[in-house]
């Protein structure tokens, strides 16, 4: 098992679709197998389908050895997923000093999560541990192949089931716990499917965070789309309007208003 002591997955959920559950199964299975770091899954849906059918089959691939899973479960009947609160609230309940904000069909080579917590802890502020362009390998595989993949826990069967694709800055950042909370967290006022990727990147390189990257590939278990997952129309995000008005208004302001609009948002209170 390899040394992430440090650090804490923090992976926002809504199971809906079967390939999703999937997914986490495969995703959580090969953190809890590989790393000793603490994984903590927030679902927030109207049941709490991870416990019913995706945490007996990781319990049963760990043996039972899931000490480091904490999953929290929130009843909600809206169609929107509020990923930015979700991930806040994760992130007051970490206690170490690196996090992953992890998205739950994502999976990179072993060495890249060292590296980028080893950039961490070198006094990295955020990194973004895959590259600009086509470093996305998009896995199309179904339950044979993930049960291979997991007994095996060999890139090279994900590898010829993949088609490369553009990476921009999604996925998961691994970031100083310290850091993410002195920059504003996640921007709340951004509701569903938004830009706060984007939104993300440059705040961090606007108010002079050091900001890092590795030319590495991320890997994400494809999956069929929802109302909750981009692209998505502003039919299906009601949202969608106020979102990329936030956006814009960001990208005009100066660095130090930038950091005073962070300073103030009334949903730091909640946290801080």
């Amino acid at each position: 098992m390899k040394t992430l002591s440090d650090a804490t997955f923090i992976v926002p959920l809504r199971i809906d679709s079967n390939d999703r559950v999937r997914n986490i199964i495969t995703t959580v299975g090969f953190l809890l197998e590989t790393f000793d770091a603490k994984v903590i899954i927030k679902e927030v849906d109207s049941q709490p389908l991870f416990e019913e059918y995706a945490l007996p089959q990781i319990t049963e691939y760990m043996e039972g050895k899931i000490d480091n899973l904490t999953h929290v479960f929130e009843r909600s009947d809206d169609p929107i997923f509020y990923r930015m609160q979700i991930i806040n609230e994760m992130l007051s309940m970490v206690k170490n000093d690196i996090v992953f904000n992890y998205d739950c069909d994502v999976l990179l080579q072993v060495e890249t999560y060292e590296k980028a917590a080893e950039m961490i802890r070198d006094g990295y502020d955020i990194v973004y541990p895959y590259g600009f362009g086509n470093y996305q390998k998009q896995v199309n595989v179904n339950d044979d192949i993930v049960s291979e993949f997991l007994n095996e826990l060999d890139f090279s069967i994900l590898d010829s089931h993949s088609n490369p694709y553009d990476a921009q800055y999604g996925h998961v950042q691994v970031l100083s716990t310290k850091s993410y909370f002195d920059a504003g967290m996640e921007n709340e006022n951004f509701r569903g499917s938004s830009p706060e990727d984007k939104e993300r990147f440059y705040r961090f390189n606007t108010l002079g965070y050091k900001v890092g990257r590795i030319d590495d590939f991320v890997y994400h278990l494809e999956h069929s789309r929802g109302a909750n997952s981009w692209p998505v129309s502003a039919q299906q995000n009601p949202y969608m309007g106020e979102n990329f008005a936030v956006w814009e208004e960001i990208q005009k302001m100066t660095t130090d208003e930038l950091r005073e609009y962070y300073s103030n948002q009334n949903y730091l209170k909640k946290y801080l």
